[in-house]
């Protein structure tokens, strides 16, 4: 049964409503176990498709920029916060050409993990994503460095 194709989802799950009833009666546990299963199946739609993953010394290149990128940002805010300097935000349209759903997915949690930009819209249709970046001088740059820094090595990775 698909239900079960994560035991460690379901048994989580089952754990959760225990710590949170604060009870490990029979009639609990049966009750969390019914919890548990309804939500296994209700997440089923939710389920992403499985990657192929490639280039592990790609992994680690995005990993190790992804890192260095987070701290560069934060220090960026500071200043930009600190020196009272009006921002130059922007919204910024980058054409993708990651079609992989994890990779998208992958991509947003970056983007919003960096501080000062965040995801705003993908459309799937145009094959295009709006990121809204604090402070750029340059949107186009910006774009490109963002496509030459992670999508692409998430393309590699991916497909």
């Amino acid at each position: 049964m698909r239900v079960f194709s994560r035991p460690l989802v379901w048994l989580g799950l089952l754990v959760m409503w225990l710590l949170l009833n604060g009870s490990i009666a029979p009639g609990q546990v049966i009750l969390g176990m019914i919890v548990a299963t309804a939500a296994c199946w209700a997440a089923l739609p939710l389920v992403p498709p499985k990657s192929k993953v490639n280039n592990p010394g790609t992994i680690a290149a995005l990993l190790l920029s992804v890192i260095a990128d987070v701290v560069k940002s934060n220090i960026a805010v500071l200043k930009l916060v600190l020196s009272g300097r009006t921002a130059r935000s922007a919204f910024v349209d980058i054409p993708l050409d990651l079609t992989d759903e994890n990779g998208l997915a992958i991509l947003a949690c970056i983007v919003t993990a960096t501080p000062g930009s965040a995801w705003i819209q993908h459309n799937s249709a145009r094959k295009i994503v709006t990121i809204h970046v604090l402070d750029t001088g340059d949107a186009d740059a910006w774009a490109t460095e963002f496509k030459r820094t992670y999508e692409q090595r998430l393309v590699r990775i991916l497909q």
